[in-house]
């Protein structure tokens, strides 16, 4: 038989049992931060995103004119409208082309200079980027820090059929055919002159972003790529690359975003869609529909179609992202 200690019973026996967790443990500090840094932004993006897109989805199922209190239900007549509308379609093409060239280029053209600029310099030593990288940085960024609508009045005069810095030049070479040459006003150079305009407002920003990321990748691993002969295109693709991985996709997000919109360059360049409509885009489209014809359910059924758009890129994003090998992955042979 089994006999107990007299000491471990008077032990447990002056033990308190474990108090039970209760709303007391909620404290004001507790509270207030929850409220303060969750609540609030959780409010603040419900009434200022969340509440006009459902106000946008439920507009586009009317024939609200926008300027009236009145409108009626009209199902998915807007979008069978959207459906035969060529004009539609065409606008449509051009953002689906915008959001295919321009986020690749600029991201590729970004990177190799941000890897110019960090670690592309001399091959023996400590890994560094190319003499004057500093001054490269700056200039590249300027761009950036033109407003949008300045970059186009300004590569708009630019590219002036009769007194263009682009025509000058050219003529000037000897080249006669470029003499008074509609650069925005020719149906086959508008989407490229204007795809060009815009990666060179956008490569900067960019390229320092990915700068920042390649600063955080330790020198070590450099150095031991270059012992073991690694080329530079070897070691942008195997090291710099998956090591920013994420940049890169936030990054190729963002600039589908903007080429999924890119109505100032547009307004700026060519406000009424370029010649046959070739730089037409959603945003024109939809802010005359609204604004010029007074047909906000039909413009609110545009913007639901731009915003399942936005969606559908960022999904393909993520999801090329995690089939081509996820985050953070090094290969070296």
């Amino acid at each position: 038989m089994t006999t107990l200690n007299p000491v471990v019973l008077e032990h447990e026996a002056a033990t308190p049992p474990p108090k039970r967790k209760t709303f007391k443990n909620f404290t004001f500090d507790r509270v207030s931060l929850f409220v303060v840094f969750l609540g609030l932004p959780l409010a603040l993006y419900a009434i200022f995103v969340v509440s006009p897109f459902v106000q946008a989805v439920g507009y586009s199922f009317t024939n609200w004119s926008g300027f009236s209190p009145n409108m009626d239900f009209v199902g998915l007549d807007n979008y069978q409208r959207l459906l035969n509308d060529e004009l539609f379609h065409k606008a449509f093409r051009n953002n689906v082309l915008l959001a295919i060239v321009l986020p690749l280029v600029i991201v590729v053209l970004s990177l190799a200079l941000a890897t110019m600029i960090t670690v592309a310099g001399r091959s023996v030593g400590e890994v560094k980027g190319l003499k004057g990288a500093g001054f490269y940085r700056v200039i590249s960024f300027f761009p950036y820090a033109i407003p949008a609508i300045v970059v186009g009045i300004m590569w708009g005069q630019i590219f002036d059929p009769s007194g263009g810095l682009v025509n000058g030049i050219l003529t000037g070479l000897g080249f006669e055919q470029f003499q008074s040459f509609p650069w925005l006003g020719d149906r086959d150079t508008a989407m490229p002159v204007t795809m060009f305009i815009m990666v060179w407002g956008f490569i900067g920003f960019y390229m320092i972003l990915f700068i920042a990321a390649i600063k955080g990748i330790p020198g070590e691993i450099y150095e031991a790529a270059r012992l073991d002969g690694a080329g530079r295109f070897r070691t942008a693709w195997s090291i710099t690359l998956p090591l920013i991985r994420e940049n890169v996709q936030t990054a190729y997000i963002y600039l589908g975003i903007m080429a999924l919109d890119a109505y100032v360059y547009m307004m700026a360049l060519n406000p009424f869609g370029g010649p046959d409509n070739s730089t037409l885009v959603m945003p024109q489209y939809l802010m005359t529909t609204a604004f010029e014809r007074s047909q906000f359910g039909v413009a609110c059924a545009m913007g639901v179609v731009m915003g399942l758009l936005t969606g559908v890129f960022a999904t393909i994003v993520f999801t090329v992202n995690r089939l081509t090998g996820g985050k953070d992955q090094v290969t070296m042979a």
